[in-house]
C-alpha cells in the first residue's frame, strides 16, 4: 500500500515538472553570477510575484513571463520539501519555452534566493500548510 501510495506521489509530482514538456529554455543566468551549486528554478503563479519579491529578506535572480515568477534557487531545493501544488518546480532551470525575461539581478555574486525563506513565503501566500520529509529518509505517512 505505501509503495503504491510512493508511486502515485512521484507520478505526480512528475507531471508538473516542466522538462517534461516538448518545449522549454533554460533560464539564462547573468554571465558575472556565480551558480556553482548548480540551479532549479521555483515557478510561482504572476499574482505572487510582487507580494513575495517585498517580503523575502534577500532576492537572487528571478524572471518573470505572464503567467509566472521563475526565482532561482540552488540545484536540490525540492529535496524534502513538499512545494504547493500551485508551483512549477524546473530542475536545470529548464521552463516552457514562454522566454521568460529577467526582471531582478542581485547586488552580490550569487544568483541564488534562499530556497527555505521562499518555500516559507510561498507556503504563506497560497495558504498552504508548509509540510517536508524528515531528514534523510521516505517522507513520513501518518496512519489514520
Amino acid at each position: 500500500m505505501l509503495k503504491n501510495a510512493m508511486s502515485h506521489l512521484l507520478k505526480a509530482r512528475r507531471s508538473r515538472d516542466p522538462r517534461l514538456t516538448t518545449d522549454t529554455v533554460r533560464l539564462p543566468l547573468p554571465p558575472m553570477l556565480s551558480a556553482s551549486l548548480g540551479c532549479d528554478a521555483v515557478g510561482v503563479p504572476a499574482r505572487y510575484g510582487f507580494r513575495l519579491m517585498s517580503h523575502l529578506p534577500r532576492t537572487g535572480c528571478v524572471f518573470a513571463d505572464a503567467d509566472r515568477w521563475w526565482w532561482i534557487v540552488p540545484a536540490g531545493s525540492d529535496l524534502d520539501l513538499d512545494w504547493p501544488q500551485q508551483v512549477a518546480y524546473a530542475k536545470g532551470a529548464y521552463v516552457p519555452a514562454v522566454r521568460p525575461r529577467l526582471i531582478h539581478q542581485p547586488d552580490n555574486r550569487t544568483p541564488y534566493t534562499p530556497p527555505i525563506p521562499l518555500f516559507l513565503m510561498v507556503c504563506q501566500v497560497t495558504g498552504v500548510a508548509p509540510s517536508w520529509a524528515p531528514s534523510g529518509g521516505e517522507r513520513a505517512i501518518s496512519a489514520p
